[in-house]
């Protein structure tokens, strides 16, 4: 399974982006879809998590609130929408399948995508 993260950007503190990862194979299908983050000098972060048939959910609790994932079956997609962005929500954000859940951890995961930049001025 490869994953394309994608619709990352610079934007305000209060405003929106959309972050989207579009999965090569059916196969997608089956797994979880989570996102993390890496702001610079950090280590990687827990973002949030959706199960393979969209029937649960679980957040950071810097995100909670806040940020929303859901997925496309239909276009083998997952997304993150995050509103009231802050400052502190820059960095590299990167999508990733786990099969299990809810998986925190970066070795729960078995595929990464390249990673999207978020910028978020104050």
């Amino acid at each position: 399974v490869q994953l394309q993260a994608s619709g990352g950007g610079m934007v305000q503190a209060g405003g929106s982006l959309r972050l989207s990862c579009a999965a090569s194979e059916r196969t997608f299908l089956s797994y979880n879809m989570g996102w993390f983050r890496q702001a610079p000098g950090k280590e990687r972060e827990f973002v949030a998590i959706i199960r393979w048939n969209g029937a649960s959910t679980d957040y950071g609790d810097s995100v909670k609130g806040r940020f929303t994932i859901s997925r496309d079956t239909a276009k083998n997609s997952v997304h993150l929408q995050m509103n009231s962005l802050k400052p502190e929500d820059t960095a590299v954000y990167y999508c990733a399948a786990s099969r299990l859940f809810p998986p925190r951890r970066e070795y729960e995961y078995d595929y990464w995508g390249q990673g999207t930049l978020v910028t978020v001025s104050s």
